[in-house]
């Protein structure tokens, strides 16, 4: 999927990867950009609409829905990360109400308009996905969650011809990114390698120097092998061990 021309909705697009994110498909020649944010957002490209958009609101998804005429590519980037304990059954529940069910709710509403110009989806999920962090553990089990969801859509839409790519960031540099001294990327970085991705047609993109280490290790592991059987099964075709 190429971004120039294209028309393309970011949630979480305020800051950090989501706000990186709206600049980069400006800079890769993008027709239209929306910009889905809680708050008012402002930005001097006129090729970019704001749009109010919680994650979590219904009303303001189906609005969101209704106001645009077409879409290419759907980036569900919105997030939440509280830092909490284990036992905080609140956070959890908080958790997946922004990483598990906002792309879930967001992304049925908008696929009509993808799959009438077989269009792509891009969830940023996290490495977290993949191995718990202890530092936010209710957060990696919704990013979990999270993988799960855009691996089942990922079947679910291949037959509509909507391609969907699942973003595994390790730390960014953000105000929601780990307080720690660790080596972090840029999310201007994270961006532009995200979109590369997309238009290279990768499934699963690491866009980062610690998520990429392990990127080939995923691709040619019994996890992916596992998934592409099953998405198979789906299709009606022959499984090959």
């Amino acid at each position: 999927m190429i971004v120039q021309s294209k028309t393309v909705l970011i949630t979480g697009a305020n800051r950090g990867i989501g706000r990186a994110l709206v600049d980069e498909a400006l800079s890769r020649g993008a027709r239209r950009v929306y910009a889905g944010t809680r708050q008012a957002l402002t930005h001097p490209d006129e090729r970019v609409t704001p749009l109010t958009l919680d994650v979590t609101d219904s009303a303001q998804i189906r609005a969101a829905a209704e106001s645009i005429e077409s879409l290419d590519v759907l980036i569900n980037n919105a997030g939440l990360g509280l830092y909490a304990d284990l036992s905080d059954r609140a956070a959890l529940e908080r958790h997946l109400a922004v990483n598990l069910f906002g792309p879930y709710d967001v992304t049925h509403a908008l696929l009509p308009l993808l799959t009438r110009s077989r269009g792509a989806i891009v969830n940023v999920v996290s490495l977290a996905a993949l191995a718990a962090v202890p530092l936010d553990p209710t957060y990696a089990m919704s990013k979990a969650a999270a993988f799960s969801f855009t691996q089942a859509v990922r079947v679910a839409a291949a037959r509509y011809g909507v391609t969907v790519h699942a973003v595994l960031p390790g730390p960014v540099d953000t105000d929601m990114g780990p307080q720690i001294d660790i080596p972090k990327a840029s999310p201007g970085s994270v961006a532009r390698a995200i979109l590369h991705a997309v238009e290279n047609g990768d499934e699963d993109i690491f866009p980062d120097p610690i998520s990429s280490s392990v990127a080939e290790g995923w691709r040619n592991g019994v996890a992916k092998a596992l998934e592409q059987q099953f998405a198979a099964l789906a299709q009606g075709e022959p499984v090959t061990s």
